[in-house]
């Protein structure tokens, strides 16, 4: 599962990846310079595959090359910053 895209949804503050027609996704809240990384969900039947982890790698990626300063309300997420 290394190989699949995730795609940031700007619009709807959100990263996504979908495996099939299922879809695991971060969702995030932008204040200004601010990004709080609220949410993940990963569907039951691909937990513990490392999905959460690709998203959460790349999103804070994201928010560091776009200059935001990012914090996390989500538990999962908070183990990476």
């Amino acid at each position: 599962m290394n190989d699949l895209v995730i795609e940031h949804q700007a619009e709807q503050q959100r990263f996504v990846l979908s495996v099939g027609s299922a879809t695991a996704l971060l969702e995030y809240q932008l204040t200004g310079q601010h990004i709080d990384f609220y949410h993940t969900y990963v569907p039951p039947e691909f937990r513990g595959k490392g999905l959460a982890e690709q998203l959460v790698k790349h999103a804070l990626n994201w928010a560091k090359a776009a200059g935001y300063q990012p914090s996390a309300s989500c538990s999962y997420v908070k183990r990476f910053i």
